[in-house]
């Protein structure tokens, strides 16, 4: 008999890179995600296939559990290389999965395009923490690394603000009368999160004390926006701030600024999604643009 498990993708809205110095990062979990369904299976191995939204095969592989346990060095980091580390990490918190297994058939789905960068690695590495019944924070930390925001989306239904601090995680509303002026659009590109994080730690202070408590101030004006205008100011006011920081210029300064409206950058800047606020729908303008995938709050957000 099949075991499933489900985790959903994940927005930053506020926080990025801060949220590594102990920030408050307001994240909203998609209705895109990802699923893992575990077979029994023989031979001492692994036998995974991983599907895109579309039902594209985009990875299939055999791993052996002599490689699970020893995660051997390779030359060159693939998907499987990648895998096998989760794996081998999943296997020190938990031998039991591997111990007391024959084998597996493993199958993933991804319902949104792996490139969107919605959660491919977060979804996965959850769904494999409740597979194996360990930790997925301490899998995440162990394997991949980051803050943790995307693992606590992966495992949530609702708005919430995150702290990196115990993987603090909290239950928030966000439900005002403006979602249907908030539009997210994809860049055509994704952005690479180890890389970005790099970037960040060359370019941040020494002391980000105050810039911590400076976005912990926006993020609850963000919040806690009553009306679109103020919502604007709030986010357009974040984007500043930490293009301060980073020392680099906002995306709508680079890409769009005769647009408009408020554009903000989320997660890693310079790739994936970007928030849109408009009094307009703002496709006709993207679509000029070649930006042709463009959804609305509704569409992208998970709403209980």
């Amino acid at each position: 008999m099949a075991a499933s498990f489900y985790s959903n993708g994940k927005l930053l809205i506020s926080g990025e890179y801060l949220v590594l110095d102990g920030a408050d990062a307001f994240a909203l979990p998609t209705k895109f995600g990802q699923d893992l369904i575990v077979e029994k299976g023989e031979n001492n191995t692994i036998d995974w296939k991983s599907y895109d939204y579309d039902k594209h095969l985009w990875f299939e592989d055999s791993i052996s559990f002599d490689d699970v346990k020893t995660n051997p060095a390779f030359e060159v980091e693939t998907v499987k290389t990648t895998l096998i580390t989760i794996l081998h990490e999943a296997y020190i918190l938990n031998p039991d999965f591997i111990q007391k297994s024959k084998g597996y058939k493993i199958t993933t789905n991804l319902t949104f395009p792996r490139k969107w960068g919605l959660g491919t690695s977060s979804t996965l590495i959850n769904n494999i923490a409740q597979w194996t019944k360990i930790n997925a924070f301490t899998l995440l930390k162990n394997s991949f690394g980051g803050s943790g925001y995307d693992i606590a989306c992966a495992q949530n239904n609702t708005p919430i603000i995150y702290k990196v601090e115990n993987n603090s995680v909290q239950a928030v509303e966000f439900n005002p009368d403006f979602t249907q002026n908030i539009y997210f659009v994809y860049l055509n590109k994704k952005q690479n999160s180890k890389a970005a994080i790099h970037a960040y730690n060359r370019h941040k202070d020494q002391n980000l004390s105050k810039s911590v408590i400076d976005n912990n101030k926006i993020t609850n004006e963000i919040l806690n926006a009553k009306t679109l205008k103020q919502f604007a100011y709030a986010v357009e006011k974040h984007e500043i701030h930490l293009s301060n920081i980073l020392e680099i210029e906002t995306i709508k300064e680079i890409a769009f600024p005769d647009f408009s409206g408020t554009i903000k950058s989320l997660g890693a800047w310079g790739g994936d999604f970007v928030m849109v606020i408009s009094k307009e729908n703002p496709r006709d303008y993207f679509v000029s643009k070649g930006y042709e995938t463009i959804l609305s709050y509704d569409e992208m957000i998970l709403q209980e």
